[in-house]
């Protein structure tokens, strides 16, 4: 990506106080994007917009639960009374609730659903509405998984969600290409991040089951987010990418 791909583009991304999201407003504001970087966490939030600013980036932290539709309204309202538009919207967020599917409980799948699919829905409408009135067009951008894909034990809940997700993006291409707002999905394999690297196994099993040899990592993620929300992939919409350095494609377990 050119260091001033995204100057003047306001972008939104949810989830975003460290991992995936934060390395995708990291590299959206050195890019020359403005990011509102959202999570629910007060601290991650302000940390990670710190550290943005740290690096020469634009960004601002914005805590709230992402799923929140009042939360969301806030997002797209920041993003309008600072700057007057918005270009980009990438519904990160989302909660991991592991459990065995004969016993798992109805809060948990309640949370997982309200998360994943309420707050993915409810911030492309948004974004999408604002994207209408200004007549200028955008990129919407859903975070999906290779578990929607592939099934991967004590994830039937949080899996049927990413699925899921990859439809919206399908179906939204009938909604919303007549206001040249494109909508694309990633689904990310194994990757490292805060949360992974507390697993000691967890970057050796996954370098022996990837084809190419290693698991993701944020920056490889990444990368291909700003690609799919570039105005260079303007043409491409409906599409989900499968980023796992082929694991998918013969799908070896982690639990052999």
């Amino acid at each position: 990506m050119g260091n001033k791909l995204f100057a003047n583009q306001v972008a939104i991304v949810t989830g975003a106080g460290q991992g995936i999201g934060f390395e995708i407003c990291r590299q959206l504001a050195l890019s020359g994007a403005f990011v509102i970087l959202n999570d629910m966490v007060p601290d991650l939030a302000a940390k990670a917009s710190d550290r943005i600013r740290a690096e020469g980036g634009l960004c601002h932290g914005l805590a709230g639960d992402a799923s929140d539709l009042e939360m969301i309204g806030r997002m797209v309202s920041y993003a309008m009374d600072n700057f007057g538009k918005l270009d980009i919207a990438i519904a990160n967020a989302g909660i991991t609730l592991f459990g065995d599917f004969l016993t798992y409980p109805a809060e948990s799948f309640s949370r997982v659903m309200e998360v994943n699919l309420g707050g993915t829905f409810f911030l492309a409408q948004q974004a999408a509405l604002q994207m209408r009135r200004q007549q200028s067009g955008g990129s919407i951008l859903f975070m999906s998984s290779v578990t929607g894909h592939q099934a991967h034990k004590n994830l039937a809940a949080y899996s049927m969600t990413k699925a899921a997700v990859e439809m919206l993006a399908r179906n939204l291409v009938i909604e919303l290409s007549g206001f040249h707002i494109s909508v694309n999905a990633i689904a990310p394999g194994a990757t490292l991040t805060e949360r992974t690297v507390d697993d000691p196994d967890y970057e050796k099993t996954w370098s022996e089951i990837t084809p190419d040899g290693r698991p993701g990592t944020t920056h490889d993620i990444a990368h291909a987010a700003l690609f799919l929300v570039s105005r260079e992939a303007r043409h491409i919409t409906g599409q989900s990418l499968v980023i796992d350095g082929g694991w998918s494609a013969i799908s070896p377990s982690p639990y052999r």
